[in-house]
This record gives structure tokens, C-alpha cells and sequence, in this order.
């Protein structure tokens, strides 16, 4: 049975039955109480290598009567004749009629469809696979928190006409991966990418096998990012916990998709626009467009996602680009007027998320997915910011393959999402210093190679001072530095201390690391080891690593770090 066969009572489409509810202004699936429903459809199969958790209920036997619908409030009276479908004066906000976002070829598309039909929804639950986190997220997302879900995309074969795409007999790598974080008052978004070919270590991993029974996974150490997925039977909890080693953040939930989610969801909503700066002829993707703007759906779509020899550079970082501006494309799509007012559309979306994806045992029914569609329907997609991991070629190679971290930016960047700091700066909420603390930032400032200054290390990681003094003669030039040890006592906030007549230096120096005014202390200055006057650094507990600012938690990414939000229109280039 196709999708659009799923959940028909007596050969009507559903589309059909949906109205609009004058008290509520949202369309609902309107079922004759009296009429007996067919047979909630079966769990599907599930595909070789994949299983799916019991979710406690049963089907209600052939013929059987369904309950009356349940009504929230007091029950709407049917629309007068003439007037079913009129809009009314007061509606909802588009945000909450969007009922989930389904995955894409990087299992994105997270959102969408209202909250108005799920009765009908109800049946979906069948089309819903999924896999247990096996303890590698926290638990599950929580409506007052922050949301952190980490979508991937496979390269797995599966699903009729996708033959030709991926590495022939791929177990599922995490071709494409996401870490969509939501800040916790839900005024903004980041989408963090993260590169296939990033060098990561992957932790041992506790895997729960198809029969039931669980076996730890070995880790490896200095290997491919997308062999976190389907290597040595690694499942989605393997890639979760690589994500967390990496950056720091563990995801609440994940989410799967292969090649089909990109070519039904596009199709569901009638297309997606993307723009194209020059012609493209990919033989390897089978994507051939000419210069210009373009609506494409299905197998095109796919093409269009998976094409990366012909735009940018031609490798996997330019390739996430085009995809996050496809993204981008596909979410103002969802969001828009002629897919939220659509019944027969959202139906469709319906049918296709759920299909699309597999994901954790926490997000395994239609109700838990509503619940969270409606968190993330909250947000405005001008405050969803695409960005990636910061990353450089990797030295090791002659023959550049792989990459890895740009240290400093990277952990700027993780720091950043993991204290829930949003990078298109809504909403920050930075305590204004006092006047006269912040007007010790004001003024001029010394050039780097006139600072002097001596670290200490005040309760930072071991080895942290020498490796700053290396990060500022190196890359600061701030030559006139050294090292002086251990301090007398740790203290948990880094602080400069100066001369009066230093602060042109200390301004200097304050900008480089990142110190807020209440960072700095006039005081006196010491002797250094040529007999001068500098200035002391003591390194405190709260000191992020060499080169990372310690105000990377203000809400500006490091120089440099490509990003984009989803509101803009941007061409391929």
C-alpha cells in the first residue's frame, strides 16, 4: 500500500475529512464517531540490519469500533454550509501547526506539520522505526531544556531507485551528519556540521545486537568521523558518542534517514528552490543544471544534495555547503503558507517523515515526535544559523584526504553550543559590567610585540601555561612572554594584573585572550627575567586551552567560521 493508501476509511482520502475548527483556527481529522475504523496497520518488517523496540500496544482486532473522537474543550459545532474552510479572524501562529520535521540526505528536515490531525496521525506510529541510544544520550529531550539532536544521513542503498548512489554494499556510514542545537528558550538554533572526513577517536561503544544481546564495541583511535556508523556493526549510539568525545555536548536523541528521506519529502511539498551562481554537469551525482534558479523534487533533489565535484573546491566541506543551503530552502518551504494551509501536503509529510527515518527508542511514537515538532516549531528560521566544525587539511597526508580540528576555533565553537550561546546573538544575555570595570577595556592599546607578561598557572589543566606562552609567541606575537610557573593558589577566574602605566599593554592583551574588564586588575608589576616591568597572567580554572578566548561564551564565533541562516537565499557556487 502506498503512502497516500495509508489510513483511507472506505476509499476517502484523508485529505478529505480534514476541517477547519472555527475555536481552535486548525484543521482536524473529522471522523463519523459511529463509523467502525479499519484495523490500525502492522509494524512494518523491519530491513535486514535494522530492528524496531516494542512500543506496548496492539492493533485493535478487524472491525472493531473506534472511540469517539477525542475533543479538546468543548466540541466544535460543524461549519455552517458555505463557510467550511473560511479562514477565521484569529489563528495560530504557523510555528505550531508544523507537526515534525523528518530527516533529509543528512536526516534534517526536522519539523513541521501542526498538532490539528493527530488522530488520523495515530497510525503512523507503524511507520516509525527505531534503535536504542543504548545510555550514550541523556535520556531524551526535555520540554525546558535546551534541545541538542543529532541527525545523520547514510550512505546505505536501500529504497527502490537508489542503485547507483553510495558505496556499493555499504553497511551505512554517517555520510552526513548534524548536531542541531536549540537554544533553551527557544529564540534561536544552530546547525552544526560535521565533516565525514574529520580524524576523531571513536570510544568503545556498548551496542545492543539485533537478537537483544549486548556486546561492547572497540574503539579506534585517529580514524574517519563516518566510521563511527555501520563499521564493525557500530550503530547510531556509536556515532552519538563520538559526537560527545568530540565536542563536548551529548545529544538528548538522534535520528537516521538514507537516500530516500531528501527524494519523498521534496516531492511531498511540491519542490524546493535553489539558486546556482554557474552550470553544473556532475556525472557522479547525475545532476546537470544550468545557471539560475530551479524547483526540484525527487531524484533531482537527491542529486543536487549529493554533488560536490562541481561546486567550490570540489571536496566534502563544499558539499556541505550546497546541502545546508538546501536545507535552508527546505525548511522556508515547510514553513510557508501553501504547505501549512495544505491538509493534503501535510498528509503527505506525515506519511513521508515517518517513513524516512529511524531513531532513538526515545522518539519512538508519533506523540513524542508531536511533542518535540512543537518545541522546534517555536523557532524562527532567521535565528537558525548552518555552520561547521572548524577544520584545516590534515599535515599527516601528502595526498589530502582527511581533515582535522583547527584547535582553538573548533573549541570556541563547541564551547559556544554546549553553554547554549546563540551565533546570530538573539537574545544575549551578558551581564553589563559596571562603568568603571568595563571602561578599563577603553582606550589605546600597545602592539603585541611591546606587551610584556609572565603566566602563571592558577589551577588550569597541567602544562596549560607553557602551552599559552607557546599559543602567543607563535600566533599572538606576543613575544616579551614566559613562563613562571605554578601560582601560590588556584582561583577560579583567569586575571591580569598591571602597573597603571601598563594598561595600554593590559587592554592589548585582554583583547587577545578574551578578558572582561572584571579580568583585570590595576595593581602593581612585578620583574621579569631580563630585569623589566610585566605584567602577571595567572591561567584559572576556568581557562578553555591555549588560543580559545575566555569570552568565546559571548556570542561571537571565532573569526573566520563559515555560517549561514536559514532565512537567506544563497546560490550554489
Amino acid at each position: 500500500m502506498d503512502a497516500q493508501g495509508r489510513g483511507r476509511a472506505d476509499n476517502i482520502d484523508p485529505a478529505d475529512q480534514w476541517v477547519l475548527n472555527p475555536n481552535t483556527g486548525e484543521y482536524e481529522l473529522r471522523l463519523t464517531p459511529s463509523a467502525p475504523q479499519p484495523a490500525v496497520p502492522g509494524p512494518r518488517r523491519a530491513a535486514s540490519g535494522a530492528s524496531r523496540t516494542a512500543r506496548g500496544r496492539t492493533a485493535p482486532a478487524p472491525g472493531r469500533e473506534a472511540p469517539p473522537q477525542r475533543r479538546r474543550r468543548t466540541a466544535p459545532e460543524e461549519p455552517p454550509p458555505g463557510r467550511r474552510g473560511r479562514r477565521p479572524v484569529k489563528k495560530k501562529s504557523k510555528g505550531k501547526k508544523v507537526l515534525m520535521w523528518a530527516g533529509g540526505t543528512m536526516a534534517f528536515v526536522v519539523l513541521a506539520v501542526g498538532a490539528g490531525g493527530y488522530l488520523y496521525l495515530e497510525h503512523l506510529n507503524d511507520n516509525i522505526t527505531s534503535l536504542p541510544d543504548d545510555g550514550a544520550g541523556t535520556g531524551g529531550f526535555r520540554k525546558n531544556e535546551a534541545i541538542n539532536i543529532l541527525l545523520i544521513g547514510t550512505d546505505k542503498r536501500t529504497g527502490s531507485g537508489n542503485e547507483g548512489y553510495g558505496d556499493k554494499g555499504s553497511a551505512g556510514h554517517a555520510d552526513t551528519t548534524i548536531l542541531l542545537h536549540v537554544s533553551k528558550d527557544r529564540s534561536n538554533a544552530t546547525a552544526l556540521s560535521i565533516p565525514r572526513d574529520l580524524i576523531v577517536d571513536i570510544p568503545d561503544c556498548p551496542t545492543t545486537q539485533e537478537d537483544g544481546t549486548k556486546t561492547v564495541i572497540p574503539g579506534s583511535t585517529g580514524v574517519r568521523f563516518n566510521t563511527s556508523l555501520g563499521q564493525s556493526g557500530r550503530t547510531p549510539s556509536c556515532t552519538m558518542r563520538t559526537v560527545t568525545e568530540l565536542t563536548g555536548v551529548t545529544p538528548d536523541n538522534f535520528m537516521v534517514a538514507d537516500f530516500n528521506a531528501v527524494k519523498t519529502l521534496t516531492s511531498a511539498v511540491g519542490g524546493v528552490e535553489v539558486c546556482l551562481d554557474k552550470d553544473i554537469d556532475d556525472p557522479d551525482s547525475h545532476l546537470k543544471l544550468p545557471k539560475g534558479e530551479h524547483t526540484i523534487e525527487g531524484e533531482q533533489a537527491l542529486a543536487f544534495v549529493r554533488t560536490r565535484h562541481s561546486v567550490g573546491l570540489g571536496g566534502d566541506l563544499s558539499r556541505i555547503e550546497i546541502q545546508q543551503q538546501f536545507l535552508s530552502s527546505l525548511m522556508r518551504k515547510l514553513k510557508s503558507n501553501d504547505t501549512l494551509t495544505s491538509p493534503s501536503k501535510m498528509v503527505k509529510l506525515a506519511e513521508a517523515g515517518t517513513k524516512a527515518l529511524t531513531v532513538d527508542s526515545k522518539l519512538n511514537s508519533i506523540g513524542k515526535l508531536k511533542d518535540l515538532g512543537l518545541e522546534l516549531g517555536k523557532l524562527n528560521t532567521k535565528n537558525l544559523t548552518f555552520t561547521t566544525v572548524p577544520v584545516r587539511d590534515n599535515p599527516a597526508e601528502t595526498v589530502k584526504a582527511t581533515v582535522v580540528l583547527k584547535e582553538a576555533e573548533a573549541a570556541q565553537v563547541f564551547d559556544m553550543i554546549g553553554n547554549d550561546v546563540s551565533f546570530t546573538e538573539v537574545k544575549q544575555k551578558q551581564k553589563k559590567e559596571a562603568a568603571a570595570v568595563a571602561a578599563r577595556l577603553e582606550g589605546e592599546k600597545s602592539d603585541p610585540s611591546d606587551v610584556r607578561v609572565r603566566i602563571l598557572n592558577g589551577g588550569a589543566a597541567d602544562g596549560s601555561a607553557q602551552r599559552e606562552l607557546l599559543h602567543l609567541q607563535t600566533e599572538a606575537g606576543v613575544t616579551k612572554s614566559e613562563n613562571a610557573g605554578d601560582a601560590p593558589e588556584d582561583i577560579a577566574k583567569t586575571t591580569l594584573e598591571y602597573a597603571p602605566d601598563q594598561a595600554d599593554q593590559a587592554r592589548a592583551l585582554a583583547e587577545i585572550l578574551g578578558l572582561s574588564g572584571s579580568a583585570m586588575k590595576p595593581g602593581e608589576s612585578v620583574t621579569n627575567a631580563q630585569g623589566l616591568p610585566t605584567m602577571t597572567l595567572t591561567l584559572g580554572k576556568d581557562f578553555k586551552g591555549a588560543g580559545v578566548k575566555l569570552n568565546s561564551s559571548s556570542g561571537k564565533p571565532p573569526e573566520g567560521v563559515q555560517k549561514s541562516t536559514a532565512d537567506k537565499v544563497q546560490c550554489a557556487k
